[in-house]
C-alpha cells in the first residue's frame, strides 16, 4: 500500500513542516515521488515513521537518538529489542490472566 504526504499527516497527526524535517533528517527514509513531484510512502516508510513518532514522542528520544534507534533496530541487532518484546509478551499475558480471572 501507498500513502500521500496528506495521508501520512493525517494518520500521523503531524503538520507538513514535521515530516518535512523527519524526511531531511532521516535517509533511512526515502518515499519515492510520482510524476507530478509528490511524496509517496510506501508501507515500509509508514511503519518507519509511525516507530520514529512513538521514539520521539513517548520515548522522547533526540531526533539524533531516534535515527541511531531506528539504524539499530534495521542493522539486525534484534537482542536487545526481542528482549525488550518478550517483556512486554510477559506483562501483556499478566494483564490478560489478571482481568480474566476477574470475570
Amino acid at each position: 500500500m501507498s500513502y500521500t504526504s496528506s495521508q501520512v499527516q493525517r494518520l500521523l497527526g503531524v503538520k507538513n513542516s514535521v515530516l518535512r524535517y523527519w524526511l531531511d533528517e532521516m535517509p533511512l527514509i526515502q518515499p519515492r515521488k510520482d510524476h507530478f513531484g509528490r511524496r509517496i510512502f510506501s508501507g515500509r516508510d509508514m511503519r518507519l515513521l509511525i516507530r520514529l513518532k512513538y521514539l520521539l514522542y513517548e520515548r522522547r528520544l533526540t531526533v539524533e537518538g531516534a535515527r541511531a534507534e531506528l539504524e539499530k533496530e534495521l542493522s539486525g541487532d534484534w537482542q536487545d529489542l526481542r528482549a525488550e518484546l518478550d517483556a512486554v509478551r510477559s506483562t501483556l499475558l499478566d494483564l490478560y490472566f489478571l482481568i480474566a480471572g476477574r470475570q
